[in-house]
């Protein structure tokens, strides 16, 4: 068995249950009692997820934010976690915990319960939370596998600061300070938002979050779907910071759109639905952009300014 979705492929034969959905998703959906149930689990491993320097608030703030932006991704509102904590330092402990509380609170999900373990001395630790989210009760639950074609390719946010944000946190990235720390902010903690999540669901086909990559995350929903999908890269966001340090190359777009940690809002959507898309955005203060269509065959394709352009080898994060 070789990598990550090898490994995933193995398990469908064991996730046959309805809830699991054929494991193409990054959620768990449950019907209990006229309600949607959506469950997602993620886990922080240090030196893998995080930096072992990183601060002990930040990385609970980030255990927090990835699972909540699962829970967007599916239009699901927070209902409460649990979580695993490999116990380490007494200081770094509590500043974890403190980081813990101002993520559950911020994202109005609590904490219902968990694990604590000791780790063997000299281990990497890691972080294990599993969130719980009800889906709105007048559309499905978003999925992967429903593009269609037409429609049309949209992402939240901007693309590519947290790829730029491990360079800063790690000290290798050259730039005005300003433009460093605030790279290294949305890596460090991630700002998804449910609310959108669940003001887009009833407006889109497919939905999930940029949590590997813009160009790797496009290719599933593709997959999932069984249709092509075109994405320009000069439409696709960047901020301020993030200009101002790489610029706004092809060679800087492509490095943004195959870093990971985004965790944006990539869906799809019929042309039908842009002015509500825009309506929904506006009113949460959010950002959308459409970056790409749905079309006839499979897979992915790139264009720059309307000219083909080869996939890079590597399309974004993989274990």
């Amino acid at each position: 068995m070789a990598g990550e979705f090898a490994f995933i492929d193995a398990l469908r034969a064991i996730a046959t249950a309805p809830g699991a959905r054929a494991l193409t998703d990054d959620a768990a959906v449950l019907s209990i009692g006229g309600e949607t149930l959506v469950l997602t689990l993620d886990t922080l491993v240090e030196g893998v997820h995080y930096l072992a320097g990183d601060p002990a608030g930040d990385v609970a703030w980030k255990l927090v934010a990835v699972n909540v932006s699962d829970l967007s991704a599916k239009g699901a509102t927070p209902l409460g976690c649990l979580y695993s904590h490999a116990l380490g330092e007494d200081d770094w402990d509590r500043a974890f915990l403190a980081g813990l509380d101002a993520a559950c609170r911020d994202f109005a999900i609590p904490l219902l319960g968990g694990d604590t373990v000791r780790m063997p001395d000299g281990s990497a630790r890691s972080f294990s939370l599993t969130a719980l989210g009800t889906g709105r009760k007048d559309c499905v639950v978003p999925c992967r596998t429903a593009a269609r074609v037409g429609d049309r390719v949209w992402v939240s946010g901007t693309i590519g600061d947290a790829g730029l944000g491990l360079a800063a946190a790690s000290g290798t990235l050259d730039g005005l300070a300003a433009h460093v720390a605030a790279l290294a902010a949305r890596y460090r903690r991630p700002m998804p938002d449910p609310r959108f999540g669940a003001a887009l669901a009833p407006l889109v086909h497919a939905m999930m979050d940029v949590s590997d990559g813009l160009l790797v995350d496009a290719g599933r929903i593709a997959q999932a779907s069984g249709v092509g999908i075109t994405l320009n890269a000069e439409a696709v966001p960047l901020s301020h910071a993030l200009r101002a340090v790489a610029g706004g190359s092809l060679e800087a777009r492509l490095a943004a759109m195959t870093a990971g940690d985004d965790y944006e809002l990539l869906f799809t959507a019929p042309p039908g639905h842009t002015a509500l898309i825009r309506e929904a955005a506006r009113a949460l203060g959010r950002q959308v952009t459409a970056i790409g269509t749905v079309g006839e065959g499979s897979g992915l394709s790139l264009l720059h300014e309307g000219r083909p352009v080869p996939l890079p080898e590597r399309l974004g994060y993989q274990h």
